[in-house]
């Protein structure tokens, strides 16, 4: 059972990475937000697994840090929810912004995941309301990451013009320890120069690079 990966980025995809380990590469599949926060290729990365085991297939699914995978358990125990959905709502909440949605009933947080309806929404918050923890800090960054802020990572939530996509990147950048002011800056910049909105995995990466430029 791999429950965790050191190595180095050697592909990204749409909702995926291959993890190169010592000449042995590992297809893991992730949130936007993970691969938003990725180094870049040929660069070291350190990552959470959970193995799921089928009888046609083995995945691994992989995480930035214990909140997310553990969060990542927590959303495939609710039924009607697979690891795919479950990383939809990874993609847009971070661990602390899933924790306060879950205990403040808020499904409308929830379903703007893809997949997420109202009904859906609502098992969620009915089934986990008494597993899933607050979060006293907020997700961790990736090793090896270039550019990553000096200090403590900064719990909470902070919003950006435009909200939407705009809102959810920023949400991110503060999650992996940005100042919230910064984040917000980033951002709105990104957002006014793009000619339409980008996707959120667009977003985070390229606001990663801002702020570390």
């Amino acid at each position: 059972m791999i429950a965790r990966l050191k190595g180095l980025v050697d592909a990204v995809g749409e909702d995926w990475l291959i993890v190169d380990v010592a000449g042995v590469g590992y297809l893991v599949f992730a949130s936007a937000r993970t691969l938003g926060a990725l180094p870049g290729l040929g660069e070291p990365v350190a990552l959470d697994v959970e193995t799921h085991v089928r009888e046609d297939h083995i995945h691994l699914y992989g995480f930035t840090g214990t909140a997310e995978k553990d969060q990542f358990s927590l959303l495939t125990s609710v039924q009607g929810v697979g690891a795919k959905m479950a990383l939809s709502v990874l993609s847009v909440l971070g661990p602390q912004d899933l924790a306060d949605a879950i205990a403040h009933g808020d499904k409308t947080a929830l379903t703007r995941a893809n997949g997420v309806g109202p009904k859906v929404a609502q098992r969620l918050i009915n089934e986990l309301a008494d597993k899933m923890p607050a979060l006293p800090g907020s997700m961790p960054g990736l090793a090896g990451s270039a550019g990553g802020p000096g200090g403590s990572a900064m719990a909470g939530r902070a919003a950006a013009p435009g909200g939407g996509v705009a809102h959810d990147a920023v949400s991110a950048l503060v999650n992996l320890g940005y100042r919230p002011a910064d984040a917000q800056a980033a951002v709105a910049r990104l957002v006014k120069d793009a000619e339409r909105e980008p996707p959120l995995a667009d977003l985070i990466r390229q606001g990663l690079r801002e702020l570390a430029s």
